[in-house]
């Protein structure tokens, strides 16, 4: 038997791939790992896991039908755990990127109850960023 780890990748379908290699590479530190341009895909580096973006009109995106909008979204939310969670520095570094802030509160994640905040991507996507668990 086996059993989950972490997140190994999440793979989001994107109309607007510079606005999103700029929110993800530049706002959160993702790093580009690799690209496969012949089928619209940029893989970016996320702490041990992955973050991959197809584009709509690529030969992936295309497969994937119409382009994500406010109607119908490919994805709920993404959980990042972040290192170290500065509530004032992480909230000062994503205003200084004109990335709004939403709801900061306690929530269960993989490593238990923690602080997190939500932000979303240019496209809508919705990203929380979980803090450690609480000491008990």
């Amino acid at each position: 038997m086996f059993k989950i780890r972490e997140i190994d990748h999440l793979v989001l379908r994107v109309k607007d791939l510079d606005s999103m290699l700029h929110f993800y590479c530049d706002v959160l530190g993702c790093t580009i790992e690799r690209r496969q341009e012949e089928i619209g895909l940029t893989q970016l580096r996320a702490g041990r896991s992955l973050i991959d973006l197809i584009t709509v009109t690529g030969k992936l995106g295309r497969m994937g039908g119409a382009a994500p909008g406010k109607e119908g979204r490919n994805m709920d939310h993404l959980c990042l755990r972040v290192e170290p969670f500065d509530l004032g520095s992480i909230q000062a570094h994503l205003q200084n990127h004109d990335v709004s802030v939403g709801e900061v509160g306690q929530r269960y994640g993989a490593e238990g109850e923690g602080l997190s905040i939500y932000i979303t991507d240019p496209e809508g996507n919705v990203i929380e960023l979980k803090g450690p668990p609480e000491s008990p």
